[in-house]
């Protein structure tokens, strides 16, 4: 068969996702604080969009969707927001269309990303922590498969301030190695960066760093390793007749201390961060009816600038490009405030969904919760699941039993004989009060919950309880009982 280059039309349908539905799909799962940033932000680069401070407060409003102002159209879903001053123009949004099923043509990485734009690899990357980090340095160093193992075990029992929570007694009994061994490897971790670790205490790993930099018989090594307490209270008299050194130089030598040492060497490598957490959506209780209200507190209300709309309806002066300027900037402040107006309804929908299916849950408590997922809620509001899954990411809910994240309420079912099934966390709520409510002597072994439970009708494997205890950060049985 001979090739042959041929010219051919054909029709074809191809899905392009414009700047504005990423926009919208963007606004939809950001939470809280990060919609707040966004607001922000997106009114400092976009002068066609202002804050509105005419507009009225809508605390008295406990279903109200503030912080968007359209501009015209009849007020429409009235059943599920009252009294409200935006007009909803924006028609539904099909995001099943955008469920990532895009064209295998089309690509993202075609387009030129911000000068400002955070790499990709900040995405699909994580900070390597103290014992990584101290893992890579042992790799250039030539140590057998037993010293590998007692270097693990040392490596593994630091804090997140670097220092060693174990005698050298522990790490010879659970390694089973020499003293010699030992202390040899610790010598060859305590020589790794950063300085001073692996350290018993703050003395030590100051005197650690003091070595590294050569001043292992200097006057601030002194008083790291001998006189700690009184150089953490300044007692600069105490330290005159402990030393034998005048005020002077013992000024000099805490100086230095202060500003070159640091107490806690691998507490720069802990990746602990702390996460603020403000509630997307409260659902309250009057007069024994639950009403759901965004979270709105101090979000700006969006308006189009009146300034910039009459300039271009009356000013005919105008050149071609600011015309078009003032046009592009006007239609993506509109686009914004209605992508932002179908963010905050969809919350809303999404939220109602979940009050319906697990109603109990909110009049009775978390052993009440019902099997959820997606998909129940994505069918009851007529969505995509996708949309169920961005709204439901990394948000909160305040209800009157406290805040919990949306995805608390999807919960995989547990089947009963004869009963309806239970949801896994409803179980983990279980499991909880029986080892709170354990006894002291003889706490709940895995093997034993399970039969409780299966004594509620609720059979579950010994391991089954034992992932659950995990993921509720419970210790094992030997563990508790050495506890108490």
């Amino acid at each position: 068969m001979a090739l042959e280059l041929r010219q051919q039309l054909k029709l074809s349908q191809k899905l392009v996702m414009t700047q504005q539905l990423r926009q919208a799909i963007k606004l939809l799962q950001l939470n809280r604080l990060e919609l707040s940033d966004a607001l922000q932000a997106e009114i400092e680069q976009n002068p066609a969009l202002e804050e509105d401070f005419s507009a009225p407060e809508s605390v008295d409003n406990p279903m109200s969707l503030s912080s968007t102002q359209e501009t015209s159209g009849p007020q429409t879903e009235s059943d599920i927001t009252e009294n409200i001053k935006v007009g909803d123009t924006l028609a539904e949004t099909n995001w099943e269309d955008y469920a990532n099923n895009f064209d295998s043509n089309f690509s993202f990485s075609h387009e030129t990303p911000a000068a400002d734009a955070p790499s990709q690899f900040e995405f699909i990357s994580e900070k390597p922590g103290l014992m990584a980090y101290l893992q890579w340095q042992l790799a250039h160093s030539e140590l057998d498969e037993k010293e590998w193992e007692i270097a693990r075990f040392i490596i593994g029992n630091l804090n997140r301030y670097g220092f060693l929570e174990v005698d050298l007694a522990m790490v010879i009994k659970e390694t089973g190695c020499e003293q010699d061994d030992a202390e040899y490897i610790l010598e060859v971790i305590q020589d790794l960066d950063p300085p001073g670790i692996a350290a018993r205490n703050v003395s030590e790993s100051l005197y650690l760093q003091l070595e590294r930099l050569g001043k292992a018989d200097s006057l601030a090594a002194e008083i790291v390793r001998d006189h700690l307490p009184l150089l953490e209270t300044r007692n600069y008299k105490a330290l005159s007749r402990a030393t034998g050194r005048k005020k002077p130089e013992l000024e000099r030598a805490i100086n230095y201390i202060v500003a070159e040492l640091t107490p806690y060497p691998g507490l720069s490598y802990a990746k602990e961060e702390t996460n603020y957490i403000v509630p997307d959506v409260y659902v309250r209780k009057f007069d024994g009816e639950y009403v759901i209200r965004l979270n709105d507190d101090d979000l700006p209300q969006l308006k189009l600038s009146s300034l910039y709309q009459d300039l271009l309806k009356n000013d005919k002066t105008l050149e071609k490009e600011s015309r078009q300027y003032i046009n592009e900037k006007l239609k993506n402040a509109d686009w914004f405030i209605k992508s932002l107006y179908q963010r905050q309804r969809t919350i809303i929908k999404v939220m109602e969904s979940i009050l319906r299916f697990q109603y109990d849950f909110f009049e009775k408590g978390a052993q009440y919760l019902k099997p959820l997922i997606l998909k129940d809620v994505a069918d009851d509001i007529e969505m995509h699941e996708s949309t169920v899954s961005r709204v439901t990411s990394n948000k909160y809910v305040h209800t009157p039993l406290g805040i919990y994240e949306l995805k608390y309420f999807f919960s995989t079912a547990i089947p009963r004989e004869g009963q309806d099934a239970m949801a896994s966390e409803s179980i983990k709520t279980i499991i909880r009060k029986m080892i709170q409510n354990e006894s002291k002597d003889a706490p709940l072994s895995d093997n034993t919950i399970s039969e409780k439970l299966a004594e509620r009708n609720i059979k579950i494997a010994r391991r089954t309880v034992a992932k659950y205890r995990e993921q509720l950060k419970i210790l094992p049985v030997k563990h508790r009982r050495h506890a108490q």
